[in-house]
């Protein structure tokens, strides 16, 4: 099966997919002379593509202004107002998911669950539930698409039910402004760093289905991020550039696990 049709315009650049064929979970088929391929012309369908670093803000954690990456106030109340989904079908708010006045909490707002790189981000999360629960941090991990396709990356990884929530319309993702498109799932460079990540995406696909893409075929093209609030503080932010640029762990453990007690 083709992660993608090889007639597709969504069809990967040819350096992405060559790390594809070496995972065991997927096969891909050949490049036709047909077939779009990846050139750096094609870096400009996505104009707000930037430079492949990634986009990284800190606030002090004595600071009173919640703004970070570009996130204001407004928008920080605007996300406490969006309603998710436990995959127990449970409609809940943002602002429900952790104590607002001193609670600390990770929200890592995942790709689609049907994309390999959010179920390899998703188990390196699940690895650190510990951690986070010995220090009172809440991890609140997003992904896009139904209920039904959350299940499939809980059961299949597997992943723990009370962290896990579904975003199907992407609106924590379109208030918080995450990168989105073409350019920026399959062309962006920052994307290039899963080619170090080989083995890590072996692990977390050993029972990885496809199965799990939302029907929304338009949501492949969602990148996420994560955030770290003390409270309504935003503590830290980081917007993924492109498809596999996770946040670094050992910057969210500094944040979030080293912060003093108010």
């Amino acid at each position: 099966m083709a992660l993608v049709p090889s007639n597709s315009l969504l069809a990967p650049p040819l350096a992405l997919r060559a790390c594809i064929p070496s995972l065991p979970f997927v096969s891909v088929s050949p490049v036709s002379p047909s077939q779009p391929r990846w050139s750096p012309a094609a870096r400009r369908i996505d104009p707000a593509m930037g430079s492949s670093s990634s986009s990284i803000a800190r606030a002090s954690p004595s600071s009173h202004n919640p703004s970070a990456a570009g996130f204001d106030e407004r928008t920080v109340d605007a996300l406490g107002n969006v309603q998710v989904f436990a995959v127990n079908g449970e409609p809940v708010f943002f602002r429900d998911l952790w104590d607002q006045k001193e609670g600390m909490a990770v929200v890592a707002l995942l790709r689609h669950f049907g994309c390999i790189c959010c179920w390899e981000l998703a188990s390196e999360l699940k690895d650190l539930i510990p951690r986070f629960d010995s220090d009172d941090v809440k991890l609140i991990a997003v992904g896009i698409g139904t209920i039904d396709r959350a299940r499939i990356l809980l059961e299949e990884l597997p992943f723990p039910l009370d962290y896990l929530y579904a975003d199907p319309d992407r609106k924590a993702y379109k208030i918080l402004s995450l990168y989105y498109g073409l350019g920026r799932t399959f062309f962006n460079p920052a994307s290039t760093k899963v080619f170090s990540r080989i083995d890590s995406l072996k692990r977390a696909g050993r029972n990885y289905t496809i199965s799990a893409t939302p029907d929304d075929k338009s949501s492949v093209l969602q990148q996420g991020g994560v955030l770290v609030f003390k409270g309504k503080e935003l503590l830290y932010a980081r917007k993924d550039e492109g498809t596999g640029d996770h946040a670094p762990l050992d910057e969210i453990l500094d944040i979030c696990c080293k912060v003093p007690a108010a």
